[in-house]
């Protein structure tokens, strides 16, 4: 009697696992990604006109493409960071470490800034878009690396910045206990619910994030997610949305009426909204249009940092046909900003590997060019 050895099939289904969690990395860093667009959509109306709209229909309609998709991209794209370092962290000496992550962080984030200078600057000095312009010293220093507030141009950037302070402190957090973790964490919180401002982090939440998905890959809690009922996961989130889409729309001034109390249900909600996501991205990873999606998400990086850039200049001039926020037609551009926004990057990406692939890698912090 012959005894065949399962290794082969075990070391096949070992593979396939592992090739779907990438997918699903791959995938939910996409959806964070165009989910940020739709928080950071023209609308071709002041802060001011928006908050005298702000239970319009089309400004209800923004409202929630924000809250639905935006809120969870910060918390997923901090836990994936996390998630990933442990592995580069833990193998590499700190130098060659934090080198690699000025090269794919730090480096595109100032070469971006710049370029929004630049662009957005001249349209607005020499044309008429409504956009910030360099009117100090001390602007454009803290535009090209966000120190002490965030961009007025690349709103977006703080995460980066704030990522790479991450970064820095990622090989201690790596190696240190889950003691030492949840303290890290506890701290985090109580600063943030805090709302003290100490520059070493503009968004402290985003170190708790990091610390998370840290925490995530230690205890296998991201493949445990990914086999929850989608229901389960969605329930948090179901709960959670129509509180937080309900302050959202009262504004600034609710929220800063009740600082402490909304920092501290904002982390929630956007925890569970990590978690729902998260486990969406693992059932389009076994899906037929995973290929797809993790083929398009090269590009992902580089529309994270363009994308404020093609809204400013872009976004007005598509505004021309479809009108503001208020015209007939403008939910449906709305609607279609993340892909719009997506399909312009990709158009860039590949001239730039054509033209220019060197740059093409560095803007796109290695993710193109290899």
């Amino acid at each position: 009697m012959q005894i065949r050895s399962t290794k082969p099939a075990r070391d096949s289904a070992i593979h396939a696992s592992d090739s779907r969690l990438s997918t699903a990395i791959a995938i939910a860093r996409l959806i964070g990604i165009m989910g940020i667009v739709y928080v950071h959509a023209w609308t071709g109306r002041t802060a001011e006109e928006l908050a005298a709209v702000a239970f319009g229909g089309q400004a209800v309609l923004r409202t929630m493409l924000a809250e639905l998709f935006g809120r969870s991209a910060v918390p997923l794209l901090g836990m994936i960071s996390g998630w990933l370092v442990v592995s580069t962290a833990a193998r590499q000496g700190y130098a060659p470490f934090l080198l690699g992550k000025a090269r794919t962080i730090l480096l595109p984030m100032l070469l971006w800034n710049a370029i929004a200078i630049l662009l957005v600057g001249a349209a607005a000095t020499f044309g008429d878009l409504k956009a910030p312009t360099p009117t100090s010293l001390g602007w454009t220093l803290n535009e090209l690396v966000p120190l002490v507030h965030a961009n007025d141009i690349n709103v977006q950037m703080p995460f980066l910045r704030d990522l790479f302070v991450c970064m820095m402190i990622a090989p201690v957090l790596v190696r240190a206990s889950s003691a030492w973790l949840a303290a890290v964490a506890l701290v985090v919180v109580v600063w943030s619910v805090s709302g003290v401002h100490i520059p070493l982090l503009l968004r402290p939440q985003i170190l708790l994030f990091f610390t998370a998905g840290i925490a995530a890959r230690r205890f296998g809690l991201a493949e445990r997610v990914a086999k929850w009922p989608v229901v389960l996961c969605a329930l948090p989130f179901v709960v959670l949305i129509a509180p937080r889409l309900w302050t959202a729309l009262l504004g600034n001034t609710f929220f800063d009426a009740h600082m402490h109390v909304m920092t501290a249900f904002d982390l929630v909600f956007r925890l569970a909204s990590a978690v729902l996501f998260w486990r969406l991205a693992w059932a389009l990873a076994g899906s037929g249009v995973a290929d797809r999606l993790r083929a398009t998400e090269r590009y992902g990086f580089l529309a994270f940092c363009d994308h404020l850039v093609l809204l400013w200049l872009l976004g007005p001039v598509i505004g021309l046909a479809t009108g503001a926020l208020g015209a007939p037609i403008y939910p449906l551009y709305l609607l279609v900003q993340p892909l719009l926004v997506l399909g312009a990057t990709i158009v860039l990406g590949r001239m730039l590997l054509t033209v220019w692939p060197a740059a093409a890698r560095v803007l796109s912090g290695g993710r193109l060019g290899r």
